[in-house]
């Protein structure tokens, strides 16, 4: 697992996350429109708060759209979380080399927003999902 860097700005993000949804973090991911939030295991429904409140609160605080994605030590189930808001049908992980490639199933309507403009969040998740588990390559069928 590649070591985590966060910035002031990035920090104080996870401090307004933990303050409103009283859930610790786990990782932090800034884009330029987003930012996703990854709690523990467990913690997602408590982080979202009833009826999403907390995600709406964060999404005023921060002007930028909130994904919170649940940690798992299982990598399918993981990386089925990461992709979660495309509705996941299936999650394949196949060893290439010495490379382990995920191949993520989603609904076709929803395929184009899981890659992003210019596989912009495609190369996002890549990067969050190998950051926790030994997966090095993504893609989205």
């Amino acid at each position: 697992m590649a070591e985590i860097r966060l910035d002031n700005q990035t920090l104080l993000h996870i401090s307004l996350f933990e303050r409103i949804t009283r859930t610790q973090i786990r990782d932090c991911v800034e884009m330029e429109d987003k930012i996703i939030f990854m709690v523990d295991n467990g913690r997602i429904t408590q982080a979202v708060g009833k009826n999403g409140e907390n995600v709406s609160k964060l999404r005023k605080a921060l002007e930028k759209t909130i994904q919170i994605i649940e940690y798992s030590d299982d990598p399918q189930q993981f990386v089925r979380s990461v992709f979660h808001p495309y509705e996941v049908e299936s999650v394949e992980l196949e060893t290439r080399g010495e490379q382990i490639h995920a191949t993520v199933k989603v609904n076709p309507v929803l395929k184009a927003k899981a890659i992003g403009k210019q596989g912009r969040n495609l190369k996002i998740f890549r990067d969050i999902i190998s950051r926790h588990h030994n997966i090095q390559s993504v893609s989205v069928s």
